[in-house]
């Protein structure tokens, strides 16, 4: 079965991914969210995830936060040498969501405004602060304070993500994961095509 797995460093980023992928997924292509409790514990057992993991179709994506590390090259390189020991390194790939995930939100206000029913929230995209938010240092801690305490992590990355704008440009974290996304479907798409 032509799967795509992602192992998630916690449940907000699967609640995120329940929502987005069934608009940017072909239908005959199956996907699996694998949450861990924490990046300690993702890291830990991910190369072991990964190679007991029994479908020979499936394609891995590795996700987790930057949050305070310093270089993002690093950690991911970190975790491909995870990917690597697991003797699949092929078929995985790993994103870094600068500095969180929260920082997709606050790439787009306008489905933040929505999803919690605000006005004016939009207006603020334009601030220099949000036009790049890969750069804010607790992106979380803005989506608390921008929507008054009703952003909560799981609930609000499955109803932000039914929102989202799959074309926005603001965050290149955002940006770079779902181009991932794609462009593992596409390998999948191309091992199933016939042989000339």
């Amino acid at each position: 079965m032509r799967e795509l797995v992602f192992l998630l460093e916690e449940s907000s980023a699967k609640a995120l991914l329940e929502s987005v992928l069934p608009r940017i997924l072909n239908a005959e292509t199956g996907f699996r969210c694998i949450p861990f409790e924490g990046k300690q514990d993702l890291e830990r057992q991910l190369t072991r995830k990964i190679r007991a993991y029994q479908n020979r179709q499936a394609r891995f994506i590795v996700l987790r936060d930057q949050d305070s590390h310093p270089d993002c090259t690093q950690l991911k390189n970190r975790l491909l040498d995870l990917c690597h020991a697991s003797g699949k390194a092929d078929r995985c790939l790993v994103r870094i969501a600068c500095r969180e995930l929260e920082t997709f939100y606050l790439a787009d206000l306008q489905a933040v405004e929505r999803t919690f029913g605000l006005t004016g929230l939009a207006r603020h995209q334009q601030s220099r602060k949000f036009k790049a938010p890969d750069h804010l240092g607790s992106p979380s801690r803005e989506l608390k304070t921008l929507t008054g305490n009703r952003y909560e992590k799981v609930a609000g990355s499955r109803a932000i993500g039914r929102h989202l704008c799959l074309d926005n440009e603001r965050s290149p974290s955002f940006r770079n994961l779902l181009a991932a996304i794609r462009r593992m479907e596409i390998e999948l798409l191309s091992e199933d095509a016939p042989r000339a």
